[in-house]
């Protein structure tokens, strides 16, 4: 699809690369820092809370100021806060609240660079192309954050503290040179811009409510994620109560849905060239609905690791379908802003759905969130299902 589409790819893989790392390192960092529950779930929580604070803002930012700037400058924020966090392991300085802060810091930062790399596709590739470059993005996703990265940041932990965290600054920086190497055009694509920045994050709210299609897929969007989030934050103690397995049996239903997704990012073009994309989609959220319900139902593990892999191969087909939806619906003047709601309802939504999992497993046993998400997403698929018609082929002649 283009030079420019295969150095976007090149910075997008880099960039999966180092957080893949982070992700195994991370957590080992924290729990060598603290055994206290609550520390250890703040080092998770701080991570997202940036996107609900500071998502609108990144968003209308990345469409009016130049998006290569705002995506390297970010960047290289993101990587002095890494270093100095290394810096401080090196020294013997580290603490909880160092790692805290730094991860804070981070997440701040990433989410100016999420705001800007996810405006850059539709610049770059047809209308035509947008869903099979969203999968071939979800591919290095796959890859380097959920299959490579993990198993290389715990060795590098192992080796010593510090090494990932310098090889994710290493793959922060590279990520940055990649995406300088598109050649996007200079400046905002609004030009000029006088209004306030209160007054461009209104009018993007303003134009998203305006078009039916959009508010659908972002309303569908925050539903199964809240539904999908109850689950999957008990996802371990139902592994372990109702499957009956132990740490290796839970990390290989992780694994699983990651080979899925495999599959799912590779069949993607298949798909889409002939199954019309209407039906691609109900068939996504079909799968959505019945996967809640078949975990409710199995207590066997082989079931459950089938219906993973089913689930990660669907997920990403309507990852990547969704995302090529909404960038064809939206004007790239407006693709900061209306991204940014997108990201917050899904942060949003899975937060509120982790809290209502723990709430309803509490009360009623591990499989009730399950029911619970089956219901939820059930009914909401029904009352969409018409519209997805109209949904699938949003945008698609518009200039």
């Amino acid at each position: 699809m283009g030079t420019r589409f295969r150095w976007n790819l090149a910075s997008v893989w880099a960039a999966n690369l180092g957080d893949g790392i982070a992700l195994a390192a991370g957590p080992l960092l924290v729990a060598s820092q603290t055994r206290e529950p609550l520390l250890i779930a703040a080092a998770a929580m701080v991570q997202q809370v940036p996107t609900l604070i500071f998502g609108l803002y990144a968003g209308a930012l990345a469409d009016r100021v130049d998006r290569t700037r705002l995506v390297v400058i970010a960047n290289w924020a993101r990587a002095l806060v890494i270093a100095a966090m290394g810096l401080t392991i090196v020294t013997g300085a580290i603490s909880i609240w160092v790692v805290l802060a730094s991860l804070f810091l981070a997440g701040i930062a990433e989410v100016l660079v999420d705001s800007g790399t996810r405006t850059v596709l539709p610049m770059i590739v047809s209308k035509a192309d947008l869903g099979i470059g969203n999968a071939r993005l979800m591919t290095g996703y796959l890859v380097a954050n959920q299959l490579a990265g993990p198993p290389i940041g715990a060795f590098l932990f192992a080796a010593g503290m510090v090494w990932p965290f310098g090889v994710q600054v290493i793959c922060v920086l590279l990520a940055a040179w990649l995406f300088t190497r598109m050649e996007l055009p200079r400046g905002s694509v609004r030009g000029v811009v006088e209004t306030h920045m209160r007054r461009d994050i209104a009018d993007g709210l303003r134009w998203l409510m305006s078009q039916p299609a959009v508010r659908t897929l972002a309303l569908v969007i925050l539903i199964f994620n809240i539904t999908w989030g109850a689950p999957w934050s008990i996802l371990v103690l139902y592994a372990q109560d109702r499957l009956g397995v132990g740490s290796v049996g839970f990390g290989l239903l992780t694994t699983a849905a990651a080979v899925g997704g495999m599959g799912g990012t590779a069949a993607y073009g298949w798909l889409e060239r002939r199954i019309p994309l209407a039906t691609l989609m109900r068939g996504c959220l079909t799968l959505e609905v019945l996967t809640h319900l078949a975990f409710a139902l199995t207590s066997t593990e082989w079931v459950a690791l089938i219906v993973m892999v089913v689930f990660g191969g669907y997920a990403f087909v309507w990852a990547s379908l969704s995302n090529a939806v909404r960038q064809r619906a939206t004007p790239i003047e407006f693709q900061g802003r209306v991204g940014s709601v997108y990201s917050i309802f899904l942060v949003g939504g899975l937060i509120v759905g982790q809290f209502l999992g723990g709430l309803i497993a509490s009360n009623w046993g591990v499989t009730a969130p399950f029911w619970f998400a089956f219901a939820g997403s059930g009914v909401t698929l029904l009352f969409v299902w018409r519209s997805l018609a109209q949904i699938a082929h949003a945008g698609e002649t518009a200039t």
